[in-house]
């Protein structure tokens, strides 16, 4: 794969008391592969059991205990490599990587340097204004992960739990193609959406399954690449975007004040926005790699890769182009229905047979903004796409106007039940009836003679009377109906 070459851009440049700067950003994320398993042990992956329960002899580092590959976590990191387009190395080869941890207990840690599973690939992020940038995969490793030290549990002793000793991380390794901390986000956000469509990945930050490194460094615009340092695992993409900000701030104010940046470690401290220093950088020779004399090298057969293609599901890159060419979906719209998969087949399902544009307003307003308001996700949401796809229904054939649409929704919410039983049962119907509209007109426009007069001088004052007689309705009656008596009353037409 070609390098992908960037001109600066110039809204993207941070401005410091000396000119301008560049900042470069590459991101290095551990994703916690979806299996029942670990990656060289049959011990339970679950999150959240008691300390040291999903544990085996293998994941403890027992003496002759000997690892035993799980061809899962193999099929899982293919899988991600195949959904970010990346070239798939059917010979592939595990090493030890050697530094020393507490809840590290074989000493090193198994992974894989010079060979990965996955090598080049990219994606294609999404950005305000209709940008795309396309980002680099720079390769896509398996690894296993550490336990987790614990330091808050007792007053003199840290404790360790290697719960999550032994599971199957992949490794996802982006080029320094990113610019902005907004880039950053973007692609991290894209990353956890294509991931989470494959099912490889449940993408859960802040449980730990999905963590990030970031790689920042600044330069003029047009020079060479500055020192970067590295902000070990970041949590969360808003964290993510904070980081890279202080960060490059940081940097180029040493050297704004003629000091140079040393290539290091460090953590990002979500509660003062800031990063602090942890360790030097390690270089690969610190950690001494070589290949895992217990473990084979990995190869994989052309066509078992081949079945893991074809029944890949249909992607977010796919799946919006095919909201914008079947339904006509405008690209903003079809990238925020895309984002979650349980919430593009949400709008699948409403859309069916409907109008495309209407479904996606109410799905991601309406909706959105109601499951926002509860906390739920999309997949607990109390209305149904086809108690929603039904309150539609009722809008299009002037059953209902839009606002007593809102209500029915709140209700359909709240207590359940078939929209257009509902509306029957509560005299929520539509008011279409021209005599009784225009009994209300008059009424309203009797009681208002100097709104009359200046709605006759400037016609955009009749939204007034429509509020109002909508108001005196109970909004029950049919907004055009309103107008279309209205205007002729007024002698608007």
């Amino acid at each position: 794969m070609n390098a992908i070459v960037r001109q600066p851009d110039p809204k993207k440049l941070i401005k410091g008391a000396t000119g301008d700067w560049e900042i470069v950003i590459g991101l290095e994320v551990h994703a916690q592969v979806l299996s029942k398993s670990k990656l060289f042990s049959g011990a339970s992956t679950e999150f959240g059991g008691a300390p040291n329960s999903h544990v085996s002899l293998v994941d403890a580092a027992m003496p002759g205990m000997l690892p035993v590959i799980n061809e899962e976590c193999v099929a899982q990191a293919v899988r991600t490599g195949l959904g970010l387009k990346a070239q798939i190395n059917n010979y592939s080869v595990f090493d030890r990587k050697n530094y020393f941890y507490p809840d590290l207990p074989q000493g090193y840690q198994i992974s894989q340097f010079k060979q990965p599973i996955v090598g080049e690939g990219e994606i294609v992020i999404d950005l305000d204004g209709g940008e795309s940038v396309t980002v680099g995969i720079e390769r896509l490793h398996l690894e296993q992960d550490a336990g987790k030290s614990l330091h808050d549990q007792h007053p003199t002793m840290s404790f360790v739990d290697l719960n999550r000793s032994g599971v199957a991380l992949m490794e996802i390794v982006s080029k320094p193609d990113l610019r902005s901390a907004d880039e950053a986000k973007a692609y991290l956000t894209k990353l956890r959406t294509i991931v989470r469509y494959l099912g490889t990945c449940d993408g859960n930050m802040d449980e730990g399954s999905m963590r990030a490194d970031v790689n920042v460094s600044v330069r003029r615009p047009g020079e060479a690449l500055g020192t970067r340092c590295e902000i070990k695992n970041v949590n969360s993409i808003r964290f993510v975007g904070q980081a890279v900000d202080y960060e490059a701030r940081r940097q180029i104010g040493i050297l704004e004040d003629g000091g140079t940046i040393n290539q290091e470690t460090r953590l990002f401290d979500a509660n003062k926005g800031e990063t602090r220093s942890m360790r030097s950088k390690e270089e690969a020779h610190d950690y001494r790699y070589f290949p895992d004399p217990d473990l084979l090298p990995l190869e994989l057969e052309p066509a078992w890769v081949d079945g893991l293609l074809a029944a890949l599901p249909e992607l977010p890159d796919a799946k919006k182009a095919r909201f914008i060419g079947d339904f006509g979906l405008s690209p903003y719209d079809a990238s925020v229905l895309v984002l979650e998969r349980d919430t593009a087949d949400y709008f699948e399902a409403v859309a069916k047979g409907r109008d495309a544009k209407t479904a996606a307003n109410w799905v991601t307003q309406e909706l959105a903004a109601r499951l926002n308001k509860d906390g739920k996700d999309i997949a607990s949401s109390p209305v149904s796409a086809e108690q929603l796809g039904a309150i539609i229904d009722l809008i299009g054939d002037g059953t209902i106007s839009g606002k007593i649409a809102k209500d029915l929704f709140e209700i359909v919410w709240n207590e359940g039940g078939d929209p257009k039983a509902l509306v029957e049962a509560r005299g929520l119907k539509q008011v279409t009836d021209t005599g009784a509209i225009e009994k209300v007109v008059d009424d309203i426009i009797a009681a208002n003679p100097e709104k009359v007069e200046q709605a006759k001088a400037k016609p955009t004052l009749a939204g007034w009377f429509v509020g109002q007689i909508m108001k005196a309705s109970g909004g029950k009656a049919n907004p055009q109906v309103v107008n279309d008596i209205l205007k002729k009353k007024l002698g608007l037409e």
